[in-house]
């Protein structure tokens, strides 16, 4: 944690930074509850910051933000997938008070021009929408439906428009109930990208895993409750260095000598790094070659765990005649 934060990175997933600082200090983190379920296809963890202490230990906010471990998401194996929507949805469904009369509105966060970071974009993609049927009175919508808008509201450097500045204009509008927010994170450990799915009730500051501090989607900006799902799509190349060093100093840890004349020049080793990173200013950060395939598995994944949560007539067996 030291060296990422000397290098200026920024830990997007709870679970990573929970488990970041209690692997240094070796005891729990105050003002911090980790709960772990272990199942055949996903485990879940949940890191709930209690208070400002907890809040101040994992630089985040003050919530619950819940992980789903997937690696079998990057397979095809769609009954797997399916059993991960249906984790998703009963997470969100915990997390949201679903209003009849107000619409729910989905925002897909990320440029849809950079594959990495189209999460949200394929995700709005795939959401089964229904405002417009609702507008109209259509007769095909039943009760077990919900009225659901979706955004795309791309990026600055697209539009020139604060996304906040956005969102904020059609929460204006239509008035939902609640946002749920889908973005593209960065990774800790190259092992979670497009493997896991962090659902947190704190909201979301895009594009702050890359080093971009955008204005945040949160209930203290838009007066409505925000949901932030994530998934890592990359990781940061400092981070890939820290694995590196620390592997390397393991790797001698059993030779007293050697190990302890490597751990006097760890922080010259830290100084080399920051000087291979300078030209990015520490925000090189590599993706899979494979990562077009993998994105689409991931969206229609969590677009169906969202379609799940708030359309009751949507299950399992049904989900994918929903899925663009």
């Amino acid at each position: 944690m030291e060296l990422l934060n000397t290098l200026g990175v920024t830990i997007d997933m709870a679970v990573e930074a929970h488990e970041l600082l209690r692997g240094e200090a070796g005891i729990e983190i105050p003002g911090v509850k980790v709960i772990k379920d272990k199942k055949e296809n996903y485990e879940i963890t949940k890191v709930e910051i209690l208070n400002e202490q907890g809040a101040a230990h994992l630089q985040k906010p003050i919530g619950n933000y819940v992980t789903i471990d997937a690696p079998v998401l990057r397979s095809q194996n769609r009954t797997a997938q399916k059993e991960i929507m249906l984790a998703l949805a009963n997470i969100l469904k915990t997390m949201l008070t679903i209003n009849d009369e107000r619409p729910i509105l989905i925002v897909g966060l990320g440029n849809w021009h950079a594959t990495p970071d189209a999460l949200g974009p394929k995700v709005v993609d795939n959401i089964f929408v229904t405002r417009h049927l609702f507008n109209l009175k259509h007769e095909a919508l039943s009760k077990g439906f919900k009225n659901v808008a979706a955004i795309s509201p791309g990026v600055l450097g697209i539009t020139g428009i604060e996304t906040v500045e956005i969102v904020q204009g059609i929460v204006e509008k239509i008035n939902p109930s609640f946002v749920i927010a889908v973005d593209a994170l960065a990774a800790a450990n190259v092992e979670r990208i497009c493997s896991s799915i962090q659902i947190a009730d704190t909201g979301i500051n895009p594009g702050s895993g890359i080093g971009n501090q955008r204005p945040g989607l949160n209930r203290e900006v838009l007066g409505i409750p925000v949901i932030a799902i994530g998934c890592p799509t990359v990781v940061n190349a400092a981070i890939i260095a820290k694995n590196t060093l620390e592997m390397f100093l393991d790797k001698f840890s059993s030779s007293k000598q050697f190990y302890q004349f490597l751990k006097a020049r760890q922080a010259g080793i830290i100084t080399l790094v920051r000087e291979v990173l300078e030209p990015f200013t520490n925000n090189l950060t590599v993706t899979p070659k494979e990562i077009d395939f993998l994105l689409l598995n991931l969206a229609k994944v969590i677009a169906g765990g969202i379609t799940m949560a708030v359309h009751e007539n949507v299950q399992p067996e049904n989900v994918e005649i929903y899925l663009n």
